[in-house]
């Protein structure tokens, strides 16, 4: 049985990815902030033998530590860090961002999940895969409206420090950033078009066919390349 450990699993679609994964029998560790009861904590009740809950804080580069400690090398076929939050006004022209609310967004969608990924990266198999949920509002390319500059421009840090990564690690290594589209969630809010329902079985499909191509892709839901 293949192991997947998904970082921020409490809710949205890092829960409704958990439960796919162990849909396609896989084992499941997946991360929650906090002691508050979450939808993470009711699918483990679910699957008691199946899901290991492990708390983490991704901005607190200890927690990360620890978790480290607690996983064994060479135990995950698969690493993916879920994280994403906006800063209180999305579409606030950049230059009137308070500091606070635009560093919370960078250490959280960017920052953090690269610690997570660099300390892990011993706890992932050879030819398992690693990768991060990026956006398609990361891309340079198809900025073509300049909304919500802080969100897009920590997933477009992301990439390029998911790039560097991977020159790091060299062309074996299978890593991947994922575009999942506009999704209705906290994050994604009432409006959006889609469903967790359609589109996460297609986001996990694409991430485990991903494990068999060396290399980084920037990918949507349906495996085509995001412009970069």
């Amino acid at each position: 049985m293949k192991t997947a450990l998904i970082v921020g699993a409490s809710r949205g679609l890092g829960l409704a990815m958990a439960e796919e994964f162990i849909a396609n029998g896989w084992q499941v560790i997946g991360t929650k902030r906090g002691d508050k009861p979450t939808g993470l904590d009711t699918l483990g009740q679910q699957y008691p033998n199946r899901l290991r809950i492990e708390p983490l804080d991704i901005c607190n580069s200890e927690q990360i530590s620890a978790l480290a400690n607690r996983l064994k090398d060479g135990e995950l076929d698969m690493l993916f860090v879920n994280a994403g939050i906006t800063n209180r006004d999305p579409n606030q022209r950049i230059g009137e961002v308070a500091t606070d609310d635009f560093i919370e967004v960078m250490v959280t969608n960017a920052l953090g999940p690269m610690r997570v990924v660099e300390q892990l990266t011993g706890k992932v198999k050879a030819d398992g895969l690693i990768g991060a949920m990026s956006s398609g509002q990361g891309s340079l390319t198809n900025n073509d409206n300049g909304l919500r500059p802080v969100y897009r421009g920590s997933k477009a840090v992301l990439n390029m420090l998911m790039k560097s990564f991977a020159c790091q690690q060299g062309p074996e290594r299978a890593l991947a950033l994922m575009a999942p589209g506009w999704i209705k969630t906290d994050l994604g809010g009432a409006k959006a078009p889609y469903t967790l329902a359609e589109t996460v079985p297609l986001i996990v499909q694409v991430l485990i066919d991903k494990q068999s191509r060396p290399g980084l892709e920037y990918l949507d839901r349906f495996g085509n390349q995001v412009p970069w």
